[in-house]
């Protein structure tokens, strides 16, 4: 087993690529696919079994430290990333592993709170099955081999030895038929080896402490199968989950042997740097700042377009913020082939232009004198998080704030005050508070690079310089101010209640007529697109059924067949060839007592310059249900639902209904 975005943590000849959090911005099933293929490809070709990821935990709050490692703040947009993951790394033949199940959404005292989920005690809503458990059951759908359980509580009891998560929702509900595994030296205080009876199938290696080689399994396991404590038949389903597993994967036959020395590079590198254009979202572009074309002098500002002078691999699992951040930190990382900064992607692309630059984000005299007449001044600014093993300036896993590091506010605005031409680039984990200086006139663009792996500097000058027509759209909100969130990380830990329910992410936002800076699926393009002819083939539906019990009941053909399809135009009318990300949103009844808005389908289309297309976009029973706590089961609310597709969860471009009956 490794854990890490690419190959294991620190194989010698492997690829290290764009973050989870960047491949949910693509919002593009092709690219997640591919990823997993390589992401696979690269696994087994080292002799891993085992991959331990995709994470498909929430972006519940914007600081939390490992939302890079995952897919954002929407279940249905981090399903799909986590089917196509899981089916793309599969595919190459290693077993996937999703992660960490559940509830596991901030680092401080991970091995000690509580997540205390709403189980609609209050209101007839769940959030734990219509928003945390999506994403594993997307895996689950997918084949996923196995799931690891998380270092947290949930509702007060070890994730690892917790019989309602492990048998009821993920192996009952969702007829999970691979193992469960612990991650590395977790606690099960309460059960013990007995946890085996709560669903657990394996115990990472090593002890049940760093340095401890006690294990609660091994020894352990055979003792409590000897007394009676855990039943012969419990053990035997442990081995048949784990085997069968392995011979899914055809594992059994001339599977490569382990060495960390194998190049496996191949061409990923093609991918990330296909990846990491795709990914990045323009969000502000004023008088049509970008692409660059031909400035004749450049200024280039901000340590995050330089390099690390000890090197990309200096710090351990990335354990610092020196240069061009590509990568966030903790075991999710690996160490870079090479990392390609902005300044020398730059020079490489525009070798005859004059460029002045200066890497110091604190020295704004230096700032402001290498930016000062020239054509356009690049400001590159970042912001760090990872796992809770590590801190960096002052933060421990999860970010302290939503601030830019080292003085990046400062920085901009100090550019920004002799350079009425101010394009500034963000390499972020997550999203940031950018008030300060987001509307001011000489602020003429901006560029979300989020983290995108080795290639990171060639995938931004691909952007500015327009080789690629940014299609990116954020897979989260960023706010006006950090309050305006519905959550924050709890830094002292204990017990954390998920008293948002099901309002996470833009769902809050709309629900409580907050305006964010940029919404969910915001992103621009150098071309403008225009929607038409919307195509609800029926005005009224008969939901036909309900929805099975027994083993699987939440993944049944009778949930997730399509139901319908809704198509439209779009079309391509500016004056360069460009994607668009059409994304289609329900708007349940009132009765539902759902969000305003819900994501519910997305695709992506390319379109020559006055060229038209054809989208379509099928629902299912499962794109309308909801979970009722009464009956234990998935429920279709009826009544009349809104049906609107647009650009982002705040642009609606067509529109039209539906009413569901009984």
């Amino acid at each position: 087993m490794r854990s890490s975005t690419f190959s294991g943590r620190n194989p010698s000849d492997a690829g290290d690529p764009h973050s989870g959090i960047n491949t949910a911005a693509t919002w593009n099933r092709d690219l997640m696919l591919q990823r997993g293929i390589a992401l696979g490809a690269e696994f087994k070709g080292v002799g891993v079994n085992v991959a331990l990821g995709p994470d498909v935990n929430m972006a519940r709050t914007p600081t939390a430290g490992r939302n890079w490692e995952g897919f954002g703040g929407d279940p249905y947009l981090s399903g799909e990333a986590a089917f196509q993951t899981v089916t793309g790394m599969q595919s190459s033949g290693v077993q996937a592993c999703a992660k960490h199940f559940i509830n596991n959404e901030q680092e401080h005292q991970r091995s000690e709170e509580s997540s205390n989920v709403d189980d609609r005690t209050v209101r007839e809503t769940d959030p734990e099955h219509e928003v945390y458990l999506h994403p594993f059951l997307k895996a689950v759908q997918a084949g996923v081999a196995s799931v690891m359980c998380s270092y947290n509580q949930e509702n007060n009891t070890y994730s690892c030895e917790n019989n309602h998560s492990l048998n009821q929702l993920l192996k009952m509900e969702l007829g999970f038929e691979g193992f469960v595994t612990t991650d590395w030296w977790v606690n099960q205080p309460k059960y013990g080896t007995e946890a085996a009876n709560k669903g657990l199938d394996m115990v990472m290696p090593g002890g049940d402490a760093y340095g401890s080689n006690i294990s609660y399994f091994g020894p352990a396991l055979v003792e409590a199968v000897q007394a009676g404590l855990v039943p012969e038949s419990r053990l035997d389903d442990m081995a048949t989950r784990i085997l069968s597993s392995w011979y899914l994967l055809g594992q059994d036959e001339n599977y490569p042997k382990v060495n960390l020395n194998a190049s496996v590079q191949a061409n990923h590198k093609t991918l990330i740097r296909e990846i990491g254009g795709a990914s990045t979202v323009l969000l502000k572009n004023t008088g049509k700042t970008l692409p660059l074309g031909s400035p004749s002098t450049i200024a280039v500002i901000g340590n995050d377009a330089g390099t690390n002078p000890a090197g990309p691999n200096s710090c351990t699992d990335k354990g610092c913020d020196v240069g061009v951040l590509a990568v966030g930190w903790g075991s999710g990382t690996a160490n870079f082939p090479y990392l390609v900064d902005p300044l020398s992607a730059i020079k490489a692309h525009v070798p005859k232009t004059p460029i002045a630059s200066s890497l110091n984000d604190t020295d704004l005299v230096a700032a402001q004198k290498a930016a000062k007449g020239a054509s356009v001044a690049l400001v590159f600014i970042n912001a760090d998080s990872g796992e809770d093993y590590i801190t960096v300036e002052g933060n421990e896993g999860d970010r302290n704030n939503m601030s830019a590091w080292h003085g990046g506010d400062a920085l901009v605005q100090s550019v920004a005050a002799v350079n009425k031409n101010t394009v500034v680039i963000v390499n972020s984990v997550g999203p940031l508070i950018m008030e300060s200086w987001i509307e001011n006139p000489n602020v003429t663009a901006l560029v979300w690079a989020g983290i995108q792996g080795q290639e990171a500097g060639n995938a931004i000058v691909d952007v500015l310089w327009g080789t690629v027509n940014p299609s990116g759209r954020l897979p989260y909100t960023i706010a006006k101010q950090q309050s305006d969130y519905p959550a924050q990380v709890i830094f002292a830990g204990g017990n954390i209640t998920y008293s948002e329910g099901l309002f996470v992410d833009y769902k809050w936002f709309d629900a409580k007529g907050i305006a964010p800076r940029y919404e969910f699926g915001f992103g621009l393009s150098y071309t403008t697109f225009q929607y038409s002819k919307l195509q609800i083939p029926v005005s009224t539906l008969s939901i036909g059924g309900s929805a099975p019990a027994g083993i699987a009941p939440s993944l049944s053909s009778w949930l997730h067949d399509d139901w319908f399809s809704v198509s439209f135009q779009v079309k391509n009318t500016g004056l360069k060839a460009g994607t668009e990300i059409p994304q289609l949103y329900l708007v349940a009844p009132t009765s539902a007592q759902s969000p305003p808005n819900q994501l519910r389908g997305f695709s992506n289309i390319n379109l020559q310059p006055g060229e038209s297309g054809s989208v379509s976009l099928a629902l299912s029973r499962y794109s309308f249900a909801t979970w009722s706590v009464t009956a234990q089961k998935w429920v279709i609310p009826t009544g009349t639902y809104g049906i609107w597709v647009g650009s982002s969860s705040r642009n609606s471009k067509l529109a039209g209904s539906i009413t569901i009956k009984a």
